[in-house]
């Protein structure tokens, strides 16, 4: 077990001793402990030595054709907070107010037995879906698999003709977002969650979510930044989200391609689910129809 993962467990641990021996915490109060320091590993507040990889200068590698982002300067704590960096330790950049949404969805398909899975589409260093299978974990769920798909490889070149407002982000040129498989593996595994109820979809995801070997979901995030990537998740995933289950949109409200991808798809399904937008950016909202 690595370090972290030791971190980690002990305070779970001890937390449950001091349930046992004392009666101090109550079962809900230790499963609470542990997933706030998942949250507080998952967002580099143990350390707090982030640097911004978006501020400062970049240069371009010659090698690989890609942009790598440089800064010497520490990540602003309210940026950080609100996801509002490429942080360039922390292991998710989605922020404290996405990644407690993100929690609180996945209480409440636990609590009310929604049917299905649990898969992100675009997971960087994988934390949102580490998140996932530790509060898997920390509800003792063994029937769910957190499904963890990727290009592993950075995002695909916009379609500038189909897609201008995408192409003019070039988040394909960005070295920092293209994290390989291993990597994210080994990420999984510094926690301790790197098991048999995580599955790796690795590829474009017009190739591999189509035959995904998915029977039904119950929480969807989406994070594939551009108007395609969104639209091939909604595509081929959505059908299998079940009713109660959570679609949840990282980039809503930042990337113009991926609103655009939301309201063409609500609007060519008839889908009416209230959208419940996040503060600075990321919505959600709760499937209530077939």
């Amino acid at each position: 077990m690595s370090f972290i993962g030791n971190v980690i467990a002990s305070a779970l641990s001890s937390a449950r001793r001091q349930t046992s021996n004392s009666g101090h915490l109550a079962d809900n109060e230790s499963r609470a402990l542990y997933i706030e320091l998942m949250k507080r590993c998952l967002m580099n507040y143990i350390y707090d030595d982030d640097l911004d990889l978006m501020r400062g200068r970049n240069t371009l590698n010659p090698e690989t054709g890609r942009i790598k982002f440089v800064s010497a300067d520490p990540a602003n704590p309210n940026r950080k907070y609100n996801g509002n960096i490429w942080p360039s330790k922390a292991h998710t950049m989605i922020g404290m107010p996405r990644l407690n949404d993100l929690h609180e969805c996945i209480v409440d398909v636990l609590t009310k037995n929604v049917d299905g899975d649990l898969i992100e589409t675009g997971v960087w260093r994988g934390g949102a879906t580490i998140f996932m299978r530790a509060v898997l974990k920390a509800y003792n769920v063994t029937d769910r698999i957190v499904w963890v798909a990727d290009s592993f490889e950075g995002l695909p070149k916009a379609d500038e003709n189909k897609h201008p407002y995408d192409s003019k982000l070039n988040l394909h040129l960005a070295e920092d977002l293209a994290v390989s498989l291993e990597e994210v593996q080994r990420n999984f595994a510094k926690y301790d969650l790197l098991d048999e109820q995580v599955r790796f979809l690795k590829g474009w995801f017009s190739d591999t979510l189509p035959n995904a070997p998915i029977e039904r979901l119950a929480i969807l995030r989406l994070d594939g930044d551009h108007y395609e990537s969104t639209m091939d998740a909604l595509v081929n995933l959505y059908p299998k989200l079940s009713v109660g289950g959570y679609l949840i949109i990282d980039d809503y409200n930042l990337i113009q391609g991926c609103n655009r991808a939301i309201h063409a798809y609500r609007e060519q399904n008839n889908i009416t689910d209230e959208i419940h937008e996040l503060p600075e950016c990321g919505a959600h909202w709760q499937r209530t129809s077939t």
